[in-house]
């Protein structure tokens, strides 16, 4: 693996480069979108929800950032590494490199989106009064298995986007019914603990659950809440390499 890296780290780099470049050619603001992008969307919802969800609440703007951060990087992650092999097809059907620098090249990008944005969100915390403790260096567990987690699940949508190029439409409707169940601008204090242990089925709601407990309720999480974090990350890693690694040599047919 490491020579891998050694023999490919030139390409798997120049592919970072060119997905940024991409990414904000011909827009007037650049890389300021990577912030400006989650911004927006939590001042929208801000102004939808606060009267109907946020009354009462403490917080309630930083409680809705933690979801909208965390849910954009996630969106934009998947929606990128899912068109990560069809998007390079011209490259890896004339030379024979490694399938996944194209799908990991997106993720670094889209990590470094999300720190720019992480860095504002720890700005609206010192606006909002919220107290930093020690316990906000914990936020990397969370931030490291939701990469896990989003390269995992870019593995299987790549490989299944080029055999069914129907899987950017599904997906595109299962993320928007997903951010609905995953409390980004309600609560779930209403609900009965049977409802209420249905959302920890939900890998979201659990990263965007572990971020506020931490920087709203200055709490730490139990330590089967980091097993069952660890656990979703995993497995879908796990499945998404077992795909690539039975179906990598059909890929160039459908292409």
């Amino acid at each position: 693996m490491l020579e891998k890296w050694k023999k490919y780290r030139f390409l798997f780099e120049e592919l970072v480069k060119r997905d940024f470049k991409t990414k904000y050619k011909r827009t007037v603001l650049g890389m300021a979108w990577s912030v400006l992008s989650p911004l927006l969307m939590l001042l929208v919802m801000r102004l939808v929800f606060t009267h109907f969800f946020g009354r009462g609440m403490n917080h309630y703007t930083t409680y809705l950032f933690c979801g909208t951060l965390l849910y954009s990087y996630f969106t934009e992650s998947t929606n990128q590494g899912m068109t990560s092999l069809m998007s390079n097809a011209a490259i890896f059907t004339k030379v024979n490199v490694p399938k996944y620098l194209f799908l990991f090249s997106k993720n670094v990008q889209t990590l470094i989106n999300f720190g720019l944005t992480l860095c504002v969100f720890f700005l609206f915390c010192v606006l909002d009064h919220i107290t930093f403790t020690w316990k906000f260096v914990l936020l990397l567990y969370p931030v490291v298995l939701l990469m896990v987690f989003n390269v995992g699940l870019g593995l299987i949508l790549s490989a299944l986007f080029v055999f069914f190029r129907d899987i950017q439409y599904l997906w595109g409707v299962f993320t928007q019914l997903l951010m609905y169940m995953s409390a980004i601008f309600y609560t779930i204090d209403g609900y009965s603990p049977m409802v209420r242990n249905l959302f920890l089925l939900n890998p979201m709601y659990l990263f965007i659950r572990y971020f506020r407990k931490i920087v709203i309720e200055a709490t730490i999480p139990s330590v089967w809440f980091h097993l069952l974090l660890l656990a979703d990350a995993v497995f879908v890693f796990t499945v998404g390499c077992a795909i690539y690694k039975k179906y990598n040599t059909r890929f160039l047919y459908y292409v």
